[in-house]
């Protein structure tokens, strides 16, 4: 059965389009609850990395897309319902976004404990996130929603401009400095493509591998 087959024997209905997902590693440990809609399960099935809805951005991401604490999933089960999912997965370092291996670290009652966890790229996908929607709605006076207008000669011609300018910094500041344009530039260029930067992870991550 294929991709579109196996999303399809999930009851979308019960739930507006989006079901929750028990999630544990190939241990039985619990790792947490989340929630998928049809293009979140498609990408699972399609890359073998677990792909969640955020109901609070509204939006499909990879599971460890910006800290690098993906799950690889290794076996996905439905409930008698038809309305659930349970993800078997193998869990690459944290779960939770505290820092701890699972959710359900605490007992009820006691303290959150939160541990060190390097967000530092979560800017990256804050900005595709923005260019994104410059793409779907465009905005006056938006230099992104100009490049998307004028098109793909503009932003490839942009997105070599800058990455000429990254190669002839003449310092330590300067380098910085242009690779934050050609990195902005760069994900102009994705999107006007249609590709997420959690593709682009995904694909190295595989080269690792």
């Amino acid at each position: 059965m294929g991709v579109e087959g196996l999303i399809e024997k999930v009851d979308w209905e019960k739930n507006d389009g989006i079901v929750p997902v028990i999630v544990q590693d190939t241990k039985g440990e619990v790792l947490t609850l989340a929630y998928v809609d049809r293009e979140a399960l498609r990408r699972t099935l399609e890359t073998g990395y677990a792909h969640y809805y955020s109901r609070s951005k509204k939006r499909v991401r990879m599971k460890g897309e910006i800290s690098g604490n993906v799950q690889r999933v290794k076996e996905i089960r439905i409930d008698c319902d038809n309305d659930s999912l349970l993800f078997i997965v193998e869990q690459k370092g944290a779960a939770c976004h505290t820092g701890n291996y699972s959710c359900f670290y605490r007992k009820l009652g006691e303290p959150e404990r939160v541990l060190p966890m390097d967000y530092s790229l979560e800017v990256l996908r804050e900005l595709e996130e923005l260019i994104r929607k410059r793409k779907e709605k465009p905005v006056e006076g938006s230099y992104t929603t100009r490049l998307f207008r004028e098109g793909r000669e503009r932003i490839y011609k942009k997105f070599g401009e800058e990455a000429v300018e990254v190669l002839v910094a003449e310092n330590r500041e300067g380098l910085i400095y242009e690779t934050a344009d050609m990195l902005y530039h760069l994900l102009v260029l994705l999107a006007y493509n249609g590709v997420s930067l959690g593709e682009v992870m995904a694909e190295l991550r595989r080269r690792r591998r």
